[in-house]
């Protein structure tokens, strides 16, 4: 049974973010609203040495840790139906990845409608080469978030066979691996999900898409090869209207003969969408376990 805060969360969501993206018309109105910049906080800055850089055009936040260096770093690609910056928890997380000692990078990817798919995947290939330059990607996760987690699990495809070595792993919370959304469970799982609206998604996606077909793998990675991929820890909630998919991708693991060396799904009873970034229980539990584990 979810904790009082999951449903406390779960009853603030429904009444106060769902509505942006509940129509059609509603949706593209939110997509089209101007994009509010989102810069490292100042706590971020206060405990860690925080830079910018640019890459082809596009800002890229190094964090390095303030106190401790465990060698480790991570390639941070953030959610938010690849329509909105990075939100307050998201932040809050890149700083307690900082503070176990992991050197972070985070991609400021543009955003739909004008910016698409096309132009974030040289930015994080950029990005993701210079990790892996230093400290190497023996000591590099990519961990994404919603869209995120399905733009970090098409990164590591589109690496496949280019001679570029796969990360140390991925870490992929409630990823969006299906643009399309199609799966008739997914219909099911919306009702019980009080966040996302499988009408205000599709339309996110085809804003990311900008015309391309969205099953292409770079865009719907479920699609994409698995062979020779990086191991995958992922993490998803019951109350999660992409639950279908995530279950429908370790299924093709499973039927492809993966353990869960190669690809571990943690299923939270009740939880809600990102739920290992939100401030229940159950999401301290998993951030716990996260930041132990790509530190370690």
């Amino acid at each position: 049974m979810a904790s009082a805060a999951m449903r406390l969360l779960g009853l603030y969501l429904r009444l106060v973010a769902r509505p942006s993206m509940a129509t059609a018309a509603r949706a593209a109105a939110t997509i089209a609203a101007r994009k509010r910049p989102s810069p490292p906080p100042r706590a971020l800055r206060r405990h860690h040495a925080v830079d910018t850089v640019s890459i082809g055009g596009f800002d890229c936040v190094v964090v390095e840790p303030g106190r401790r260096d465990t060698g480790r770093a991570a390639l941070y690609l953030h959610g938010g139906s690849y329509i909105r910056p990075m939100a307050p928890r998201q932040w809050t997380f890149v700083d307690r990845l900082a503070s176990a000692g992991v050197r972070v990078v985070v991609p400021d990817y543009g955003l739909a409608p004008g910016f698409t798919h096309r132009d974030a995947y040289p930015l994080v290939a950029e990005a993701y080469r210079r990790l892996v330059a230093d400290p190497g990607p023996g000591a590099t996760t990519i961990v994404g978030d919603s869209a995120g987690g399905g733009l970090a699990l098409g990164f590591a495809q589109s690496l496949l066979g280019t001679g570029v070595p796969q990360p140390r792993r991925l870490v992929l919370l409630a990823p969006w691996v299906d643009l399309t959304l199609e799966d008739p469970e997914v219909r099911a799982a919306e009702a019980h999900d009080p966040w996302l609206t499988r009408v205000g998604l599709l339309a996110a996606g085809r804003a990311w898409a900008g015309g391309d077909d969205p099953r292409l793998p770079r865009l719907s990675p479920i699609q994409g090869p698995i062979d020779g991929l990086a191991p995958i820890r992922t993490f998803v909630g019951t109350r999660d209207l992409l639950v279908p998919d995530v279950l429908r991708l370790q299924r093709r693991f499973r039927q492809a003969g993966a353990d869960d060396d190669r690809f571990a799904l943690t299923v939270q009873p009740g939880g809600l969408h990102n739920y290992p970034l939100l401030p229940v229980p159950e999401g301290r539990i998993a951030a716990h376990a996260i930041l132990r584990d790509i530190a370690g």
